[in-house]
């Protein structure tokens, strides 16, 4: 089968709680969801272009494209569909799908049932090495885009760009700033966890934003021989693959063709993720174009101003000021400014590129970048009140928000 190449296709991947109707307490029964359909236990329900399937903790469920897709809009619908369908089933169980990257409330410790059929013996050997009882491993909801490339070439410009843009999704898609009932200081606290969950073998995650690596020999001498190396002490039976155990804020999938960028926090409902991931392909396809900095500037783009910026925008979101003149001209920008502006900057560029067009969302990315991220939006939903009874009314309300395909809106 060929490859195919840059921008000729993506897939996206969108993980959702299940919590009770009435409590919003997590209900592990993806098991349960999935027999549903496949009329016994297993992993994956394939309906037309998209497909559910489970993830580690019991109470997640993951809907994906069946297949490398084209266009976001028929993907919007094909996820708003799919939850539909999904909340119609759970009703039996008086359950529904809840969006946002960490539930506010659970408490991992006490409430994590992990997945127990097939597949099962990968999850075991995690929690044996990590202790999966955690909020980096048992609550955490994200989106995937996987982008492809056919090439070494390819693969070189394609992870030259992404190192550049993932510095500041974390401003764009947080959506995780309550655990455990409290506030947390940050607004994408996933990330916090996804950085220190496999910290006993640091060479898993790296420094999360991937190493200047621009080849597919080097990617593997570098990053999946000493994975390799590094997991054997703890995987005896040898049942851990380098390849998806690598967990690196993009990592690079040689065996299928593809980056899988893994960064963003998933939105409130199909629309916004759709948008958003809109928003970064046409980003990523004008840097790998090369329409404001070569290629040999991208790959000479500082390791660690990327990952400070990073940082800084896993806390501070949108308002994270950018103090690199380097790191704004990668964009064309030389004044100093905030991730957000840097957004408004790359919408209003390219706002007429893409399949369909990129101003096509601008309803949806004018709410993220007037009214805040995600997690911006719930803070300010909270008005000061942190309580158990306003955390359920504001996700209540999410719930709401993604059964209806609706923006959270202040």
């Amino acid at each position: 089968m060929k490859k195919l190449g840059l921008f000729e296709a993506f897939g996206i991947e969108l993980e959702y709680m299940i919590v009770d109707r009435d409590t919003l307490a997590v209900k592990p029964i993806a098991d349960e969801l999935l027999k549903h359909e496949l009329g016994n236990y297993g992993s994956d329900f394939v309906n037309d272009i998209i497909t559910w399937s489970n993830e580690l903790a019991l109470h997640v469920i993951e809907i994906k494209s069946s297949a490398p897709e084209i266009n976001t809009n028929s993907l919007e619908h094909g996820f708003a569909d799919n939850v539909k369908h999904i909340n119609g089933i759970l009703e039996k169980w008086n359950a529904m799908l809840m969006p946002t990257a960490a539930h506010p409330l659970m408490i991992p410790e006490k409430e994590l049932k992990l997945w127990p059929h097939d597949n099962n013996d990968v999850y075991a050997i995690y929690n044996k090495i990590f202790d999966c009882r955690g909020h980096g491993w048992s609550n955490l909801q994200s989106t995937h885009l996987n982008l492809p490339f056919s090439t070494d070439e390819e693969f070189g410009k394609l992870h030259a760009a992404i190192r550049l843009i993932l510095p500041i999704l974390p401003a764009l898609c947080a959506s995780s700033p309550i655990l455990e009932g409290k506030r947390t200081g940050l607004l994408d606290t996933r990330l916090k966890y996804y950085k220190e969950n496999q910290k006993k073998i640091p060479t898993i995650a790296g420094r999360i934003v991937p190493e200047p690596i621009f080849s597919k020999k080097n990617y593997e001498n570098l990053i999946y021989k000493q994975i390799k190396k590094d997991i054997a002490p703890f995987d005896p039976e040898n049942i851990l693959d380098p390849i998806w155990v690598n967990s690196r804020g993009a990592i690079a999938r040689f065996d299928r063709g593809a980056i899988e960028i893994r960064v963003m926090d998933v939105q409130e409902c199909p629309a916004a993720d759709m948008a958003i991931q809109s928003l970064v392909i046409a980003a990523l396809r004008s840097l790998v174009n090369e329409e404001v900095v070569s290629y040999d500037e991208q790959i000479d783009a500082s390791t660690e101003i990327l990952e400070g910026i990073f940082d800084d925008t896993m806390i501070n979101g949108m308002q994270t000021e950018i103090l690199s003149s380097e790191y704004l001209s990668f964009f064309g920008l030389s004044d100093f400014t905030t991730a957000g502006a840097i957004w408004q900057h790359i919408f209003k560029t390219l706002a007429g590129t893409g399949t369909p067009p990129l101003s096509k969302w601008e309803p949806e990315l004018s709410i993220i970048f007037n009214q805040g991220s995600l997690a911006e939006r719930i803070i300010k939903s909270m008005a000061g009140n942190f309580s158990e009874t306003s955390i359920k009314a504001t996700y209540h309300k999410l719930c709401g928000c993604l059964a209806q395909n609706k923006l959270f809106i202040m």
